[in-house]
């Protein structure tokens, strides 16, 4: 199990933790004048911190765009780009894949090359274009004051005391946002639909007619952005993993409660028959007790584990990752039984599991990601991210509702304040209105408890070129699976790589199994 891609898939980690996790310090260049044409551009090796691409013989460059598309001959930014040439001869040569790995905040300098295991012979058809959104990785960046260092739970806490300490670092995160350096000027321009303009401008300056494209998660909905926005420009879509495009952000998580539900009694089953290995219980309710048990007491009094105390919010966030993929069903439950046996007062040596969640949580590359998250979560008017109500009260009201029905994630995902009530630095732009009959593939795990397959359903029912695809499947994310270690969905990933090689959709939607019957 990649525990780094475990603990950065959701949504809900990067919101969570935006208002409680130091930011990079580093200097954001000024923007530079746009003036009246376009330079060549220049390819040069990428960076060495980029060791896949330039192991792979990927070359690099930065693309200038303008940090305000309503100005177009003012201030500038740059958009780091990559590029592996496509293999394929002459005529068979398609064009351009661009791809987004998710988030938001999530770079993607080397993300197509990533993918290209996965895309089989379709890849060789293509010039894998890779880049960092901008304000991201190796665009020009944006970042945040540090954050002085973050006191920790005390022996005894309440409810209250918690959710007061997340909007105290909210708050103190959106403040540290706005003072440093040119943030104020630059913060407004950091949204989903700038992205998409972005996109097109790396289409145009490889002198692309089209470009195609794969996203997963916030990729796919900005996937769908782009072809709202550049319909006769988008030439073979795949969207995996997206939401209800009707719906605010924090909309879209407090929908997240019940599916969430749902996972951890399948999970709970699961455990059930395996008391032996875990001593959570022999029935799935003696495993549900076991865990409503460990968030009560935390509620109260922080578990501690190797001299760290976790109240129930963190406890909260542990579940919610492992609780993605059926296949991390393992990971949580030795998890859960480390955390049963630290709150009793028991010595515990963490599992692999924990002890890398809790470093990683910690880490100062999961920092950086947390504040980039932020960027497009509270930069965006709507969806695909922003929408959050504006008083603190209304988070803790929906918590406190959830529990009766949700008692284990309600708090969670009704509890996301993040920095976002108290942005400073909103966008002008409406959010972007999906309607159109630009012909994509989609994909969907039917129990997906990160982006609920009723979200996708709804974006279906927009693109009305689409076709979607459904795996019968507890994940977030459908498509290449197995790049990950992760059990591949075989149709699945037929279908993405058929219609990126041929350009051939499905005839109808269709269901996919992750096991496949041999003849």
């Amino acid at each position: 199990m990649r525990v780094a891609r475990l603990v950065t898939a959701g949504l809900g980690l990067t919101c969570v933790l935006a208002g409680s996790v130091p930011a990079s310090a580093s200097t954001v260049p000024p923007p530079a004048s746009a003036g009246s044409s376009r330079p060549p551009l220049v390819w040069s090796s990428c960076s060495p911190q980029q060791e896949e691409l330039r192991a792979a013989g990927a070359r690099c460059t930065r693309v200038t765009v303008p940090l305000d598309y309503a100005d177009p001959d003012g201030p500038t930014i740059e958009i780091a780009v990559s590029r592996i040439a496509a293999k394929g001869g002459h005529g068979k040569r398609r064009g351009i894949l661009l791809s987004n790995p998710g988030g938001p905040g999530g770079t993607g300098l080397a993300n197509t090359l990533h993918l290209r295991p996965a895309l089989k012979d379709a890849a060789d058809r293509y010039d894998l274009i890779g880049f960092d959104p901008r304000f991201l990785g190796e665009s020009t960046p944006v970042s945040c004051d540090p954050a002085a260092p973050a006191p920790a739970p005390g022996p005894t806490t309440t409810r209250r005391e918690d959710f007061d300490r997340s909007v105290r670092d909210a708050r103190d995160t959106a403040r540290r946002c706005q003072v440093h350096g040119d943030n104020a000027r630059l913060l407004p321009h950091a949204t989903s639909r700038n992205v998409a303009r972005d996109m097109d401008a790396i289409r145009a300056a490889l002198g692309a007619p089209e470009l195609s494209y794969y996203g997963v998660s916030y990729g796919a909905d900005l996937g769908a952005v782009y072809t709202q926005m550049f319909p006769r420009r988008a030439d073979r879509i795949v969207l995996d993993s997206s939401t209800d495009p009707t719906a605010s952000q924090y909309e879209l998580f407090q929908r997240a409660g019940r599916p969430l539900e749902e996972s951890l009694d399948e999970w709970a089953g699961w455990a059930a028959g395996r008391d032996a290995a875990y001593h959570l219980g022999r029935t799935p309710a003696r495993v549900r007790a076991s865990v409503q048990t460990l968030l009560d007491g935390a509620e109260r009094r922080p578990v501690v584990v190797s001299g760290v105390r976790l109240d129930a919010g963190a406890l909260r966030l542990v579940l919610r990752q492992f609780i993605q993929h059926e296949e991390f069903d393992p990971a949580l439950a030795s998890t859960v039984h480390d955390l049963v046996e630290a709150a009793a007062g028991r010595p515990v040596e963490p599992g692999p599991e924990l002890a890398s969640m809790l470093e990683l949580l910690a880490s100062p590359e999961l920092a950086d990601s947390m504040v980039g998250g932020a960027l497009f979560m509270c930069g965006d008017r709507g969806w695909p991210a922003g929408g959050w109500p504006g008083n603190p009260e209304t988070y803790w009201r929906n918590m406190e509702r959830s529990r009766v029905s949700q008692p284990v994630f309600g708090p969670f995902v009704n509890g996301m304040i993040a920095p976002c009530v108290f942005w400073p630095s909103a966008s002008h732009e409406p959010a972007t209105v999906i309607g159109n009959d630009v012909p994509l593939l989609m994909l969907q795990a039917r129990r997906d408890n990160n982006v609920p397959y009723e979200g996708a359903l709804a974006l279906h029912s927009r693109l009305t070129g689409s076709r979607l695809v459904t795996a019968d499947i507890r994940s977030h994310g459908v498509f290449g699976l197995g790049l990950d270690g992760l059990t591949p969905v075989p149709c699945a990933d037929r279908a993405v790589v058929g219609y990126l090689r041929d350009g051939t959709l499905p005839d109808a939607d269709l269901t996919c199994r992750r096991t496949e019957e041999t003849p």
